[in-house]
């Protein structure tokens, strides 16, 4: 059974018969990964955050993994960083509007697996 793409939706790499690209390596560039989604979902669904915040909440990650996915994030677009003029410095991450039109698929993706979660403790 195959499910029926998206109109105009491309599904190889090098574009096929129209010479369109497929989306999904530019996708998974942007989101893909073990803690992209994650940090998003965060920030998404809970709100700005400060660093140590994201740390405490993203269960495993390290300070250096941590900085390099919020520094790919902002690069993208997808997360903004504000710094106070404090002391100490205040630094606080936001999902970005761009980030925040992902909210569906976040819902998806829970919806899909608590249908498939559930089937396999069955």
């Amino acid at each position: 059974m195959n499910a029926e793409p998206p109109k105009n939706f491309q599904t190889t790499q090098s574009g096929g018969a129209f010479g369109k690209r497929c989306p999904m390596p530019d996708i998974a560039q942007l989101i893909g990964g073990k803690w992209k989604l994650i940090i998003l979902q965060v920030l998404i669904f809970q709100g700005t955050k400060r660093f140590g915040e994201l740390r405490r909440d993203v269960e495993g990650i390290t300070q250096t993994m941590l900085t390099s996915q919020l520094r790919a994030l902002e690069k993208d677009g997808l997360v903004s960083r504000e710094i106070f003029p404090e002391v100490p410095p205040r630094v606080e991450y936001t999902a970005t509007a761009k980030a925040m039109a992902l909210t569906d698929m976040f819902h998806a993706m829970h919806k899909w697996w608590v249908l498939h979660n559930s089937e396999q403790a069955s």
